[in-house]
């Protein structure tokens, strides 16, 4: 299935405003994370598990246990924003 994945502020930086990906269904936001990790350096770099990240699906603050659906719209962003 195809979600839509946006990064905020110096995750948008790193890697762009935003991009599609294709997930296995069942994946969750932290398998999500996972898969995006393997997509690049830059990616492993941003999004590691040591980073701290904040996630959001379709526009609300969730956990990464959130299992995702088709045409999802997932957000990455630090934990501090400012703007």
């Amino acid at each position: 299935m195809k979600v839509q994945v946006r990064y905020f502020a110096s995750l948008r930086e790193a890697l762009g405003a935003a991009e599609a990906v294709e997930v296995p269904e069942g994946s969750t936001l932290r398998g999500l994370r996972d898969l995006l990790r393997q997509r690049s350096p830059q990616h492993a770099s941003a999004l590691g598990s040591e980073r701290a990240v904040r996630c959001a699906l379709d526009q609300r603050l969730c956990s990464e246990d959130v299992p995702l659906s088709e045409g999802a719209e997932v957000a990455f962003f630090p934990p501090v924003t400012g703007g």
